[in-house]
């Protein structure tokens, strides 16, 4: 893989590129099973090393009893802009990817900008040992190259509002045929973010990772306290573009090597 590419994965995290010139197949060098499987990431390449060597890894099991309540916890503030994006197939997840100003998420004081959003089916984190159908992850990255991950889990109901507005481009993806070197791209046009900036009454905090390759750590992850909803329908409409391989894309549990996992809530 070219030293761009893996500055570009570091730097925009969630272990794809999100650089134009960059190939889906430059990276798309893992997977979720067998010989490229979660267990044998760390060997794959030295710049993976942190996914068999780290001790702050993600995606964890959280205990509701075991959190710690932090009544010094902020709001989680989201303050997103409704604007364009593109629907971007890099082989081993789909992205809503933003190139203009999407807004923010503030930590601690700090802006994250956000930057793309994109799903793992099942869920990667576990509340007292229980997966879920799907974890929507909402990337963000502050000016100097932090990264906090914004996460909602769902279990399968009514279908979901926001995923409503990405039915037909999910469709669209799904026909699309690419060359070896291509990525399936297909414009949104401007979304509605309305539905994912909902006031938050609770959320987990915790200090882990990116949840694939590289395995980057110090990544602020923010879990929120509400299961919602999505359609059977959606789920398998949104998994439809993905090779079957990578349709379960969920990375295994790992240690909490003694981290301590905080908890805001509005009504404490």
């Amino acid at each position: 893989m070219a030293m761009a590419a893996r500055e570009a994965i570091l730097a925009l995290g969630m272990a794809f590129l999100l650089a134009a010139s960059a190939s889906a197949h430059d990276f798309v060098n893992f997977g979720y099973s067998g010989a490229t499987g979660p267990d044998k990431w760390g060997s794959l390449s030295p710049e993976y090393k942190l996914c068999s060597n780290g001790k702050q890894q993600s995606p964890i099991n959280i205990v509701k009893e075991a959190a710690l309540l932090n009544r010094k916890l902020d709001r989680l503030d989201r303050d997103y802009v409704d604007t364009s994006a593109t629907l971007v197939d890099y082989g081993f997840n789909i992205v809503v990817k933003y190139s203009d100003d999407a807004g923010h998420v503030t930590v601690e004081g700090k802006n994250y900008s956000l930057i793309q959003m994109h799903w793992h089916s099942p869920s990667e984190h576990t509340i007292n040992g229980e997966r879920f159908a799907v974890e929507l992850h909402l990337v963000h990255k502050s000016d100097d190259g932090s990264i906090a991950v914004v996460a909602i889990l769902y279990q399968l109901g009514r279908p979901d509002p926001f995923l409503v507005q990405l039915k037909d481009k999910f469709d669209e993806m799904a026909k699309e045929t690419c060359g070896a070197d291509q990525e399936a791209r297909v414009p949104i046009g401007e979304m509605e973010l309305r539905a994912v900036k909902r006031h938050t009454r609770k959320y987990y905090r915790y200090v882990g990772s990116l949840t694939s390759p590289p395995c980057t750590e110090n990544v602020i992850w923010n879990i929120l306290g509400k299961v919602r909803q999505m359609s059977r329908e959606q789920l398998v409409g949104m998994r439809a573009p993905l090779d079957e391989a990578y349709r379960n894309n969920s990375r295994p549990i790992q240690p909490l090597n003694g981290r301590t996992v905080q908890l805001y809530d509005e009504n404490k």
